[in-house]
């Protein structure tokens, strides 16, 4: 059978429709589910200051809740807890219609154990929500403190980006960053700084943010007859540019923005298409003075921002499963305490 010549593009855009529609889905179910729990969490919230309900009335509660819906999960002792810990959290149940009903319940309850601020709430809430976030992925940016990080790069972007790029660039750029997978010697070389994080690409690109893709390390561009290497090259897909990142294991120099410099010229003319935005700089340094940083990007005409970087220091899991307790060294330290009056 001889299909039509635009089959392939109906089929795709069926697809996309029905995929749409799959999304549209999810997102109801989600925002039923979540209605209904903060609607079980609130009718507790309220016996609790009138009937003065407790844990045991609870525990009936889950019992004859899952007696009634057998095929229902969530109606558990510890699930109930949540909900009405959920509702306490948000009296206003049109916000969480309209904001929190966004990401599942498990996103949710990782927000109540470690985020207090409702702001901050509101902040993971909406980059999951745009970056389509797992939990494992928000749980990295919570406990590395993305959101006081988000757009804290030292950059020229508001004088060499036109505006609606130089701020979606600002954005995207944090200041420190953290690599909490990597661990390096004090007198580690940028080349081991490099190849960690090769090594660990993709929690690289978690920690960079949504968009990033990447495009190799030591990229070889010539000229003048002689070759340079970038330390990472990558390309960002909403700012449709190249993003050059130079790794350096010692505070910033200003001699390192000269040299970031050339590589932007190089790359702008020998990788970019002509659709493409202006190559951006970072440069990762182990610490930064924000004086020194700020005179040497003022009259530099390309984009380029600064940020520190934190190496983690972390033991293996198994050497770390091995080592005692501060509980158990407290309480060997008290049995060695000698008696009062003992020499």
């Amino acid at each position: 059978m001889t299909l039509p010549s635009n089959y392939p593009t109906i089929l795709n855009a069926l697809k996309q429709k029905i995929q749409a529609a799959q999304i549209k889905a999810v997102l109801a179910v989600n925002e039923h589910l979540l209605l209904l729990y903060w609607d079980l969490g609130q009718a507790i919230l309220e016996q609790q200051a009138q009937s003065g309900w407790g844990g045991k009335v609870i525990q009936q509660l889950a019992k004859d809740l899952k007696k009634a819906f057998p095929d229902q999960k969530g109606f558990s002792e510890r699930n109930l807890k949540y909900m009405r810990l959920f509702a306490d959290a948000y009296p206003d149940r049109l916000f969480v219609q309209q904001v929190v009903a966004q990401i599942p319940w498990s996103h949710n309850l990782l927000l109540l154990e470690k985020v207090k601020d409702l702001e901050t709430r509101k902040w993971y809430i909406a980059q999951t929500t745009a970056h389509g976030w797992s939990r494992n992925v928000m749980v990295h940016h919570i406990e590395t403190q993305s959101h006081a990080r988000q757009g804290q790069a030292q950059t020229n972007f508001a004088r060499t980006l036109p505006a609606p790029q130089s701020d979606l660039a600002q954005q995207l750029l944090k200041d420190p960053y953290s690599f909490a997978f990597l661990t390096l010697a004090d007198d580690a070389r940028e080349q081991e700084l490099e190849r960690g994080l090769i090594e660990h690409i993709k929690d690289f690109l978690l920690e960079l943010g949504a968009g990033f893709a990447y495009v190799g390390s030591q990229i070889k561009l010539e000229v003048g007859n002689r070759d340079f290497y970038p330390d990472l090259l990558f390309y960002h897909l909403k700012l449709r540019c190249y993003v050059v990142i130079e790794l350096k294991m010692t505070d910033f120099e200003p001699e390192y923005v000269g040299k970031m410099n050339f590589y932007l010229s190089a790359v702008d003319d020998q990788l970019c298409h002509a659709d493409d935005a202006p190559s951006i700089g970072l440069i990762l340094c182990k610490g930064k003075n924000s004086t020194i940083v700020e005179y040497t990007l003022r009259d530099t005409r390309k984009p380029i921002g600064v940020s520190e970087y934190r190496l983690t220091e972390s033991l293996p899991d198994d050497l770390q499963a091995s080592l005692p307790s501060i509980e158990s060294l407290e309480q060997e330290l008290k049995s060695l305490e000698a008696p009062e009056g003992d020499c």
